[in-house]
């Protein structure tokens, strides 16, 4: 266990090192503002393509220090433990959420997103962490619909959408 959390240390601050480093790398060309995106602000006070990256990736990296230094100083109970890092019943469960992953994807371009995101809510709330049905609903269908909102709507980032395209035509009139 010991061993296993300081290399998944390791392996998520290198990851985010990469995401620093490819959201700043020189940027296209932006026609919108008539300069290059990049990490900082530009000239009308929006941030630039990569500043979301960038700074998610410090934050990533941050705490991939904070597990590094609790590890060397043993203070979290993984870095104390001398069990095994997988158990019958994390196996288990590595199985059920790679399952459920792995079935979101391949949804995602039938159902769309919002539809495989929301399959996987349910299966993974409801049948793998055992909750409620009402807390499974509620969580399953808040998700995909604030997910729209921020994407969609806010962002104008538009998700794959797959068989159930039709479905958002109404709203895009609506709200874009």
């Amino acid at each position: 266990m010991r061993r296993a959390e300081i290399i998944t240390a390791l392996i998520l601050g290198l990851f985010s090192l990469y995401f620093m480093w490819k959201s700043g790398e020189p940027p296209s060309w932006n026609p919108d503002v008539g300069r290059f995106n990049n990490i900082g602000f530009d000239d009308s006070g929006t941030p630039g393509g990569g500043f979301w990256p960038f700074w998610l990736g410090m934050i990533m990296f941050g705490c991939c220090l904070w597990i590094g230094v609790n590890w060397f100083l043993k203070k979290s109970p993984a870095s104390k433990s001398t069990e095994p890092f997988l158990d019958e019943f994390g196996k288990k469960n590595l199985f059920a959420v790679s399952f459920g992953l792995l079935s979101f994807l391949i949804l995602i371009h039938v159902i769309g997103f919002y539809g495989a995101i929301l399959v996987f809510l349910i299966y993974y709330i409801r049948f793998v962490g055992r909750h409620s049905w009402s807390a499974t609903l509620g969580i399953s269908l808040a998700i995909p619909i604030l997910g729209f909102f921020f994407f969609d709507v806010a962002m104008r980032i538009v998700l794959p959408k797959g068989y159930s395209e039709p479905l958002f035509i109404p709203l895009y009139d609506l709200f874009l």
